[in-house]
Formats: C-alpha cells, sequence, structure tokens
C-alpha cells in the first residue's frame, strides 16, 4: 500500500514529526524485502522468514511497569507483578525515545485485537523493524478495507524501538530494557528487546484490564470447536502444550494462546499463532510443522544452514525457545470468524515437573476455581530469560504475567460463566509421569491426545472415577486408547513411596500458594484443593 495515504489519525499526536519515511499498512511481502534490505532477517529454503532476537530469547518480566495515574490507579492490582512507574519517569522516557526515532524509517500498522465486533479493540504498532511490523500483521487483525484504514483510530498504540535502550537512572527502569503501559494515555511503550512477543502480550495485557470491566472474561487459553458445534478451553502457559493440543484435524481451531468469554460465546483475541517449535515432528504435530514450510511464517531464533538455508528445528543453540508466528488461516481447520459458542469443555494443562498428578482428572466447579487461581505448572525452559530448565510454579489463572486487575476478579467471571452453562472441567497433566523431571520421561502427546478426545467426545462421562487422595480429584479408571496403568500416576513409580512422599510435597506447596486466596473464596472452593 501507499506510504503516503493521508490520515485522520497520523502519528504527530505520538510524537513522530519527523520520521525519516512511514511505511503504512505494508503487505507481507514487502515487509520481507525491508527485512532482507536492512539485514533484520535471513530467508530459509522453503520461504519462511528466519530472524534473530539477540540476548533477549523470551519476555523480560522484570521489566514491565504500568504507569502509576489517575485513570487506572484504583483498578489496577499493584505488586510484583504490576510494578509501578511515575508518570513523570515514562515521560522523560517517551521524549527521548520519540527524540531518538526522528528521521528512523518506520513501520506501521493499523490492527484490530478481538474478532468479536462487539468487543474488539481498534489498535496501532509502529515498528523499528519491518519483521516486527509483519509479526504485529500476522498476530492481530489487519484492516484490510483500504477506505477504512484512512479513518482508523486506534484506542491503543504499542511504539516498539528495539534499538532504544532506556537510562535507569534517568526513566526509571530496572534495565536497558523497558515494557511500559500507560493506560489513560493509551499507549505502550517498548525498548531494549528484539522478542517480537513483548508486542503482543502489552496488547494481551491490555485486554485483560478493559475487558473484565464489560463483563467479559480474557483468557490465557486456546479454543478450538468440533463438528457439532461444541467449544473447547485450553488454559495452560507457555509450553504446556496450548497451541499442540488445540490444533486436532478433526476439530476447527478458533485460536491458540487468547480469548474472552462473552454472553455471546468465545472469541480470538488475535489473527494469528505463535508456536513454539524446538524439536517440532511432522509427525506429531503436522500442522504447525507445516507452517515452517510457507511463506509468510516468521521464525524466531531457529537454527539455519548458512549455506543451504535449511533449518534445523531439534537445534537449541540459541535457545529453546523458538517460535513461529504465523497467520490463523495457514492452519487448514481455522475457523474464518475467530469465533465459537460456550465452551462445553475446559481442559486446565499443567506440565507438572514432579511428575505425580495424573495425566487426566476432572474437576468440580469448585475445583475448578481453585486450579485456576492456582495456576500450577513447570516453567519450560526459555520460555522467560534466565530460565534454562523446568520450574514448578504457581501462576494465577494461567498467566499472571498479563494480568493487571485483582487475579479474583478473573476467578469470579470464570465461576459464573461455568456454572451458568454448565462446562465440564479437566485438569490435565502434559508433564513427567514416572519419576520427576530428570528421572521421569514426559507424557506421550498420544496418550494425551486420546485422553482429551474422549473428555470432549463424552466417552469419559461413562467410566468410573476414583478420587486421588493427595490432590482431592476424580481419575478417571480407564480411558479408549490409554494403557489403564498409565491414569494411575502412583503405579508409573518403581517405588511408589517415594510417590506418596513427592504427592504430599506438592500437595502442600498448592496448601501454602493457596493461602493467598483464602479470604476471598467460598469455604467450598478452599475445600476442592489438594490435601496436605
Amino acid at each position: 500500500m501507499s506510504t503516503q495515504v493521508e490520515r485522520a489519525h497520523g502519528l504527530e499526536a505520538l510524537g513522530i514529526v519527523r520520521s525519516g519515511r512511514v511505511h503504512w499498512n505494508l503487505s507481507p511481502a514487502v515487509l520481507y524485502e525491508e527485512s532482507l534490505r536492512r539485514g533484520q532477517a535471513v530467508l530459509a529454503a522453503d520461504g519462511p522468514l528466519v530472524a534473530r532476537t539477540g540476548q533477549h530469547t523470551g519476555r523480560s518480566p522484570n521489566d514491565k511497569f504500568i504507569v502509576r495515574e489517575p485513570s487506572s490507579e484504583q483498578h489496577v492490582h499493584w505488586g510484583n507483578v504490576n510494578k509501578p512507574i511515575d508518570e513523570a519517569k515514562f515521560d522523560a522516557l517517551h521524549r527521548d525515545m520519540m527524540s531518538y526515532l526522528q528521521d528512523k524509517e518506520l513501520y506501521v500498522l493499523d490492527a484490530w485485537a478481538g474478532a468479536d465486533p462487539a468487543y474488539r479493540l481498534p489498535i496501532r504498532v509502529v515498528n523499528e523493524f519491518a519483521w516486527h511490523n509483519l509479526f504485529a500483521r500476522n498476530m492481530f487483525i489487519p484492516e484490510t478495507d483500504r477506505s477504512k484504514l484512512a479513518t482508523h483510530e486506534p484506542q491503543f498504540t504499542v511504539i516498539d524501538a528495539p534499538n532504544f535502550l532506556a537510562d535507569p537512572a534517568k526513566h526509571g527502569t530496572r534495565s536497558e530494557v523497558f515494557v511500559l503501559v500507560h493506560f489513560g494515555r493509551k499507549l505502550v511503550l517498548i525498548g531494549g528487546t528484539h522478542y517480537a512477543g513483548e508486542i503482543k502480550k502489552s496488547i494481551f495485557s491490555v485486554l485483560n484490564y478493559q475487558l473484565p470491566l464489560q463483563g467479559v472474561l480474557p483468557m490465557h487459553c486456546s479454543a478450538n470447536i468440533g463438528a457439532n458445534g461444541d467449544t473447547a478451553l485450553f488454559f495452560g502457559l507457555s509450553g504446556t502444550g496450548k497451541t499442540t493440543l488445540s490444533s486436532d484435524p478433526n476439530r476447527g481451531l478458533i485460536g491458540d494462546d487468547e480469548h474472552g468469554w462473552s454472553d455471546r460465546g468465545v472469541f480470538n483475541f488475535e489473527g494469528g499463532c505463535y508456536a513454539k517449535v524446538i524439536k517440532l515432528s511432522r509427525e506429531a504435530d503436522p500442522q504447525i510443522y507445516a507452517t515452517t514450510e510457507r511463506f509468510g511464517t516468521i521464525l524466531e531464533n531457529v537454527v539455519i544452514d548458512p549455506e543451504l538455508r535449511t533449518l534445523d528445528l531439534d537445534d537449541a543453540t540459541y535457545t529453546e525457545n523458538t517460535r513461529a508466528s504465523y497467520p490463523l488461516h495457514f492452519i487448514d481447520n481455522a475457523v474464518p470468524s475467530g469465533q465459537g459458542g460456550h465452551p462445553l469443555n475446559v481442559v486446565m494443562l499443567t506440565a507438572d515437573a514432579y511428575g505425580v498428578l495424573p495425566p487426566i482428572a476432572r474437576l468440580t466447579p469448585e475445583g475448578a476455581m481453585y486450579h485456576f487461581l492456582s495456576g500450577y505448572t513447570a516453567r519450560v525452559a526459555g520460555t522467560e530469560k534466565g530460565v534454562t530448565e523446568p520450574k514448578a510454579t504457581f501462576s494465577t489463572c494461567f498467566g499472571a504475567p498479563f494480568l493487571p486487575l485483582n487475579p479474583n476478579v478473573y476467578a469470579k467471571l470464570l465461576g459464573e460463566k461455568i456454572a451458568r452453562h454448565n462446562a465440564r472441567v479437566w485438569l490435565v497433566n502434559t508433564g513427567w509421569t514416572g519419576g520427576p523431571y530428570g528421572v521421569g520421561s514426559r507424557m506421550k502427546i498420544a496418550y494425551t491426545r486420546a485422553m482429551i478426545t474422549a473428555a470432549l467426545s463424552g466417552q469419559l462421562d461413562t467410566v468410573q472415577f476414583q478420587r486421588h487422595a493427595a490432590f482431592n480429584i476424580d481419575v478417571p479408571t480407564s480411558c479408549p486408547g490409554v494403557p489403564a496403568g498409565v491414569l494411575d500416576p502412583r503405579s508409573t513409580w518403581p517405588d511408589p513411596a517415594k510417590y506418596d512422599e513427592q504427592a504430599k510435597k506438592l500437595a502442600g506447596m498448592f496448601v501454602e500458594n493457596f493461602k493467598a486466596f483464602e479470604k476471598d473464596v467460598t469455604p467450598a472452593v478452599k475445600a476442592a484443593g489438594p490435601v496436605a
């Protein structure tokens, strides 16, 4: 598209008044050309664009701040996740950042966050890097109507300048890296990091702030829909299997990471997927694997042969957190509307590093609230800077880093919606079995797929369940396509006594972690958790 289109809402209000050249809403092909021309990425043999993100190969959650200002101060749940920064510091950084961007070549995308027209947020992304602009085009929903582009009025703008470094002494940041969110001025500033994921997660944080005030539950989950119109949600942190398990050839993919649940049903926040691709195989993940061989896909930190330009998806030289960003329509059975009905099933995924949680269990509505607030998993290597091996963690609502409001706001919304729509809730362990990490083995994905298929199809409705003594959850005694011994984690350990010891240890961690929520939940929710 032309770079000279007159716009009712330009960049001047942001402080960008003397840019070298502004490229508005370029096509993927032109963004490829720009990325290659500027040496920001290379072209792989089968068509994807391959980029390196330098020392930052994951998010930098400790460098994210929310501006303390009158319009949002009373709503934000301040603490270690939502760290405040003074408005004066924000203004100083903003001035210096805008000064840096003068005379720079910039790439601008006008798009939407949210597939449901009733709740979608008009956004603008301003990038220093062409490939970051293509990333934003993949991950959000571009406005493609030329007549509407001229009058597109963003309600939130992200300015992303990877090569601009903050001065902590002057700007009040922790380091040279910064992700600053100003709800009053509807502005996000990102700098000091080449990791593109900060762009998408900053808008996710914005939606997590705005939508609950409209009665919509924002969720860090994937979603798909069956032939009969039955929607399913998959909660879980990065690396627990959200993308892999929702990409089911027998079900339509609504989205792989971020959704809203309104009174109208479920809708995707995004227009693309951001999948982990380390050790990805054509056999286990055929749909996602196919995207790594397509023009339009961006591959982050994937090792590439310098001469043949072929990929080595098994090589973790740069990071375990290798990623592919691609438009949703690259998945053959993606749902074009990005919308589905109210979910009949809710799956909470965890990667248990202790190897003691059952591979699948049924939760009561109260148990669903308990485990949603707990958000237990193992933080998988490479997803965040400095994490080199799985580590047991509790991340509230399976997305604590992105929740500006009190976690109970989201938990209560989930509880209300599960009750209103009679959704079944399942806890699925995609982590270790037969022993803890380093001793046991990762749960076979074929077994996990079989268990989820049985749960979504109703096949588990007729089997017997038994209560797990330590975790207080109902475990099926049989499941089509899964050996009975796999369902009982205790039987997979060589020494049952050691299993009991580990199970008791993890149950105690649950109980200790949940003390922070006890005062805000009903006795029934507290009683639905593990028994220490």
